[in-house]
């Protein structure tokens, strides 16, 4: 059927599309990396004699807990399933962290296991998120690697009271940082789009 030239055709109205929003996982990423960092620092007892080791306290409620959580709740924006869970659950931890040590009284000086328990849970949690982890991509794959290490030496470094273990776990933690600082810088570059593009391989499982 054609439509003859004198007749007048009204154009069907479309919605406006929803504007995008910029990708969260580079932030989140990045918030993870640094408290990670300052954390496992102390942990490794880089900051034995020289500092409080107190540094990373406020970065784990204001950066890596608030800054991490609302990079989550932008990824369920953008319906992604895998980094919102992620960033939202250890944004989530850290907050839970500060919260620990600020209300509970000598929380880290006390004999109890707490700390343990706390590792041991977020360990069972991180492994079906490295497990998810093998169909995203390498690097995503390598930060879930060594943060199941870390929190594994963590635990039982804490549930056996072996400093050793624990320092092991600091310096697990330090590369779990420099992995999830990598993955951050690779989703900037991406982002830009320019001519600077940072690997992260491709996944495990596809």
């Amino acid at each position: 059927m054609s439509v003859s030239e004198d007749r007048e055709v009204t154009p069907a109205v479309q919605a406006a599309p929803s504007p995008g929003i910029a990708d969260p996982g580079p932030l989140g990423l990045a918030a993870f990396a640094l408290t990670t960092f300052l954390l496992s620092a102390v942990n490794a007892h880089w900051t034995s004699g020289n500092s409080s080791g107190t540094a990373w306290l406020g970065y784990a409620f204001a950066y890596g807990g608030l800054i991490q959580l609302l990079a989550g709740m932008w990824e369920f924006r953008r319906g992604n399933v895998f980094a919102s869970t992620a960033f939202s659950s250890y944004g989530g931890f850290w907050i839970g962290l500060f919260v620990w040590i600020r209300v509970v009284p000598n929380a880290l000086a006390g004999t109890g296991h707490d700390l343990g328990w706390i590792l041991l849970a977020f360990a069972i949690f991180n492994l079906y998120m490295l497990l998810m982890a093998t169909q995203v991509n390498m690097a995503v794959f390598g930060v879930f690697l060594f943060l199941q290490l870390t929190e594994i030496f963590l635990a039982i470094g804490n549930f056996a009271t072996n400093v050793t273990i624990g320092q092991v776990g600091g310096y697990l933690g330090l590369v779990t940082a420099l992995v999830a600082w990598y993955t951050s810088a690779a989703g900037v570059s991406a982002g830009i789009g320019g001519k600077i593009q940072l690997p992260v391989g491709k996944p495990l499982i596809s």
